[in-house]
């Protein structure tokens, strides 16, 4: 059986391994059009900044180490140029040498990737981009030699707020550049909800990073950008990070079927429209497990898991593919986002029935030196308790707790369930009560009617219709900082100051949630009409600060 592999970074790489250790006499073919094959793009960003010091540390394999352990042949600099499916042949050129070949195959294996998103904008053949390590060697010496700006510092723009651009903003300001973020949208990383992503929005600024919002580029000159405003970014040197597309042009030019995503169409074994082609990584379209729609989800770890399940069909397995969940997470000078599963953004555009619960608790026992609040956003099916998705951030402990709720959407549990989870309990690893048990007390009250809540979005509506606001935390915190035009009855104080409450239509709040559901089961049993603003002022706050974004 002969087995051609276009792409030999995550995807293809995977199925090349696997399928030799199932098919010993199989021949495998890889063509990678860059100069590397199997190499670690992740970690590109942090290599121009010398975090990742040691380029050799990229570079997971070689051809020669390929050959020798797998007798898999991996040619670089080649680019496939089309594929002929009636004769079941590739076309293949080679980049060093300008020769061109045919090469037959039994089956083939797609994994393209995904590349830069082009911006149509004058000037954009002098930005540059972040896709290989030759890009990564090229960034590293332009960023050495860029000139200085009229104030003498060294100044670049990033075209795009997502994942590669606040890692390019993160890397380059620890070069000690002048870093500016141009973002068409209103928010960074757009798939996550306001009030969950505004603390990453505010780490990175406190870093000096500048973060220019409703705003596109219009031109990018020499010097620098001009946006459509008619304001002008200085920067020597300017990044395209408007997102990455699917690079299935090859797929395109074959006939093979495009979903409605524009990715690469699969079926749950990873084939395509044609029988003998397969594909696998950020060129094809997933099905998202909670919306049942396909969608484009360009991770590193889907690619491998789908590369090797390729191979296992390839060799007569019955395996396969599950659902994909879209569980990211990204980091910048030490913070933390991550998600899982639905946003309440997705969930409101899908029609999808959600209850939502915020909390605050700490990442281990806060008795323990070194505590850090972790923030959770968790989403869940109202009517039956199905877990739908999370967000966390925080300095330490965020990607724990997603990978914990990732498991758990897995797994079918309900926000009931995560009550009852045994997680790992010393004081410098997590609390007795930790963060995902207490997402499942709090989402408890709220499931079963416990605890009436109101979210942050909803409080205006609700003293619209009139409900009266009361702060029930002590009178400090609400002279440091409070909810304009709510009253403050200390929970400690509420029994005995009942006359002030109207008790026909009440909403409650304190710092995180804890003290406003004490004050909501006082009230209840005094025969009050109340809810509990979800999350408390901290998560109001932080959400009232991200809406002021808005244009």
């Amino acid at each position: 059986m002969k087995v051609v592999i276009i792409g030999g970074v995550a995807g293809g790489m995977s199925a090349a391994t696997r399928l030799r250790r199932l098919e010993e006499r199989a021949e495998i073919t890889v063509y990678e059009m860059s100069e590397h094959v199997s190499y670690a793009n992740c970690g590109l960003p942090y290599f121009i900044s010398d975090v990742i010091s040691e380029r050799q540390s990229l570079l997971l394999q070689t051809p020669e180490s390929l050959w020798a352990r797998f007798r898999i042949a991996v040619k670089v600099q080649s680019m496939v140029t089309s594929i002929n499916r009636e004769a079941k042949t590739v076309t293949v050129k080679n980049l060093a040498t300008g020769e061109t070949y045919d090469d037959p195959y039994d089956k083939l294996v797609i994994s393209t990737g995904a590349k830069p998103r082009q911006l149509t904008i004058p000037g954009i053949e002098r930005a540059m981009w972040l896709r290989n390590v030759t890009d990564a060697d090229t960034v590293k010496a332009a960023l050495e030699n860029v000139a200085p700006d009229k104030d003498g510092q060294k100044s670049v723009a990033i075209l795009g707020a997502g994942f590669i651009g606040i890692e390019l903003a993160e890397n380059i300001r620890h070069l000690g550049h002048k870093v500016t973020i141009v973002q068409r949208s209103n928010s960074i990383l757009g798939q996550f909800d306001p009030e969950m992503i505004q603390p990453l929005h505010d780490q990175l600024t406190k870093h000096g990073v500048e973060i220019v919002l409703s705003a596109e580029a219009a031109e990018i000159t020499k010097t620098g950008v001009i946006l459509t405003n008619g304001s002008r970014i200085d920067a020597g040197l300017v990044f395209t990070a408007a997102g990455v597309v699917p690079d299935n042009s090859l797929a395109r030019e074959a006939g093979l079927k495009i979903g409605a995503t524009g990715g690469l169409w699969v079926d749950d074994q990873q084939r395509t429209s044609d029988p003998d082609i397969f594909a696998a990584g950020d060129a094809v379209e997933k099905n998202g497990e909670l919306t049942g729609d396909q969608t484009l989800i360009p991770l590193a770890n889907l690619a491998n898991r789908h590369g090797r399940l390729v191979a296992d069909v390839i060799a007569g397995r019955a395996v396969k593919a599950r659902p994909s969940l879209g569980t990211v997470i990204i980091g910048a000078f030490g913070f933390a986002t991550g998600i899982t599963g639905l946003s309440e953004r997705a969930a409101i555009k899908g029609g999808i029935k959600h209850a939502i619960i915020h909390v605050h608790p700490n990442n281990h026992a806060g008795y323990y030196p070194g505590a850090k609040r972790v923030s959770m956003k968790v989403l869940f099916d109202p009517e039956t308790g199905k877990l739908l998705g999370a967000q966390a951030h925080g300095e330490d402990g965020a990607d724990k707790r997603i990978d914990v709720i990732a498991t758990a959407i897995a797994g079918g549990l309900t926000i009931d369930d995560l009550m009852d989870l045994e997680l790992a309990y010393a004081p410098q690893f997590g609390s007795a009560k930790d963060a995902i048990n207490i997402a499942g007390y709090v989402g408890n009250n709220v499931f079963n009617g416990t605890t009436p809540t109101v979210q942050w979005h909803q409080l205006e509506a609700a003293r619209a219709a009139g409900a009266q606001v009361i702060d029930v935390r002590s009178p400090h915190e609400h002279g440091a900082g409070r909810i304009p035009g709510t009253i403050n009855i200390p929970v400690d104080e509420l029994r005995d100051r009942l006359s002030e409450v109207q008790l026909e239509d009440v909403v409650v709040y304190c710092a995180v949630g804890q003290r406003g559901h004490i004050a909501t089961q006082i009230l209840k049993a005094n025969g009050a009409k109340v809810r509990n603003l979800d999350g408390g002022y901290s998560t109001w706050s932080v959400a009232e600060k991200a809406m002021q974004r808005k244009p």
